[in-house]
Parts: C-alpha cells; sequence; structure tokens
C-alpha cells in the first residue's frame, strides 16, 4: 500500500468511452456478494473527482456555481485529498480529466496517486454517444473533441478539462512513472472474462470464476439498460433520453457521415495507428470518398 493519501487508482477515460460500465462490472465483482450493485448505487464502491459534496466541503460551502477555471482549481486540490482520505486503503476514483496540468497545478496529483486503469474507446463510437450525452449536434461533437481546448463545464461550478482525444489518451497511457493498464472498451465488449481478466491481474487479483460469471450476467447492457428503464439513472445528464444506449462497438459505421469520419481520420490518424490499427484503412477509405 502506498503512503499516506497516495491512495487514489483512477478509473480514467475520455467522456462516453465505458467508464460507467466498468465501475458498475467492479462494483458487482467486488461487493456484489448475495445481491446486485444497481447502477445508482455505485456510489457505495467508487467516488468521482467531479462530486460537489467534496468541493463544497473544501469550500467550507463557499464554491460558486459560476466558478471560473483558477477557483475550480485551488478547490480541486482541497477537494482531491479529501476525496484520497475518505476511505482507508487504496480506492477506486473516477476522472475524465486528462493527465495535465493546469494554472501550474496538476489535475491529477501524484502525490494522492496510487495507480490508473485507463478505459480507451474508438473515437468513431465515442463521438456520437458524447453527442448524444451532451446534448449538441456531430458536428460541434467532433470540433470539441479535436480542440485542445475541450472542457466541458457543469452549473456547479466544476470543469471537466479534456482536451484533444487524442491528447487525452497519450497524456494517461504515456505517463512516466504511472502504474496503470490500459484496456480498450471494445476487448471488454467483445470478451468480458479476458478484458477484464486483464484489469484483474493489474491488481493482483484471482477471480473466482462463478463470481465472475455472475458478474458478466448482471452487468450485460440489456441489465443496466433494465435498471435505468425502471428506476432511472442518478449520473444521467438533464434532457439525455438514455444513458445506456446500445454499448455496442461499431455503431459509428450507421451513424457518422463520410466527412465526419474523414475529420476523425485525419485529425488522430497516429494515435489511431497506435490503438486502432484495425480501423485505419477503412476510415482512410472513407476519407478518400469524401474527397477529405
Amino acid at each position: 500500500m502506498k503512503q499516506g493519501l497516495q491512495r487514489i487508482i483512477w478509473l480514467a477515460s475520455f467522456p462516453k468511452s465505458g467508464n460507467t460500465w466498468v465501475r458498475t462490472f467492479l462494483a458487482n465483482y467486488f461487493l456484489g456478494g448475495k445481491r446486485e450493485i444497481g447502477i445508482n448505487a455505485l456510489r457505495e464502491f467508487t467516488l468521482s473527482d467531479s462530486r460537489h459534496d467534496f468541493f463544497l466541503k473544501a469550500t467550507d460551502g463557499t464554491h460558486p456555481p459560476d466558478a471560473d477555471i483558477p477557483t475550480y482549481m485551488r478547490a480541486r486540490a482541497k477537494a482531491l485529498r479529501l476525496i484520497a482520505g475518505a476511505r482507508e486503503g487504496n480506492h477506486f476514483v473516477k476522472t475524465h480529466q486528462i493527465l495535465d496540468a493546469v494554472e501550474g497545478e496538476p489535475l491529477i496529483p501524484p502525490a494522492l496517486t496510487a495507480a490508473a486503469i485507463y478505459i480507451l474507446r474508438n473515437p468513431f463510437d465515442v463521438a456520437p454517444s458524447f453527442s448524444r450525452h451532451a446534448g449538441t449536434d456531430l458536428d460541434e461533437t467532433i470540433a470539441r473533441m479535436t480542440s485542445p481546448r475541450n472542457i466541458v463545464s457543469s452549473g456547479t461550478g466544476l470543469h471537466d478539462v479534456l482536451g484533444r482525444w487524442d491528447d487525452h489518451v497519450t497524456s494517461w497511457t504515456s505517463a512516466p512513472g504511472l502504474p496503470r493498464v490500459t484496456v480498450r472498451y471494445e476487448d471488454l465488449i467483445a470478451d468480458p472474462k479476458a478484458g477484464f481478466g486483464t484489469i484483474f491481474d493489474f491488481l493482483k487479483v484471482t477471480p473466482h470464476p462463478q463470481r465472475l460469471k455472475k458478474t458478466i450476467r448482471a452487468t450485460s447492457f440489456d441489465s443496466l439498460r433494465k435498471q435505468e428503464d425502471e428506476a432511472g439513472f442518478v449520473e444521467r445528464p438533464a434532457g439525455m433520453e438514455k444513458f445506456f444506449h446500445s454499448g455496442r462497438a461499431g455503431g459509428w459505421r450507421e451513424a457518422l457521415g463520410d466527412r465526419q469520419v474523414a475529420t476523425l481520420h485525419h485529425a488522430f490518424e497516429p494515435a489511431l495507428q497506435e490503438w486502432y490499427p484495425e480501423l485505419v484503412d477503412e476510415t482512410a477509405a472513407i476519407a478518400r470518398r469524401a474527397g477529405a
């Protein structure tokens, strides 16, 4: 175990890359026992660096809903120390932040970090999912994904500093000295047993076969959609009809137009070559067809 408050195991991802599903899976495996951990009980297992209550506690209730970035960063430094100390030993904390510094302060402080699990999803599938999540059209969403100034702000004075999709990926997967494992959402979907096995190996956990089988069944997308239909989902943004949409890989082929595929391909080609080589030829051909 790390010393002091170096306790956080980050569950990190660009938005709409499977973070909630991974949290639900891990919660059901580690806490499930005789009952399933529903999507509205995830706080029993993981914390989040966008928990407004920690920011209010860190500022004695004064964190303003219109906080600018400098104000947010000052409060964040204090809130993260509270989050790190909220539980004994190493524990999981969700984040969408890029691993970078803002206003001279690290968004992901090494002094509070034990390790990271980075969840990666191809940008062609991220774009339509992020568009639904943010309530913006696809072209605007793609423009944000390709902008280094991409920041998502809430009405509570909290900010997710994302940057470009490829910069986000590189920041986490190439961070020097960070104990981490990177998993692709597509691989988790295709073979949950093998995909989550990679995470268990990193955590030095030998999964129990029956518990693993039960967890895979309990956290299927059909199960998650049913839970949301019956009880809603507390993390669903206002105005968003469904948080759990299809969950499948490859839906971008029906959702994106050729020029949208071309924009993403040209913006992210080096990262695609590294992480999604199987998509490079296909998306390059679409870009040529679009004349882009």
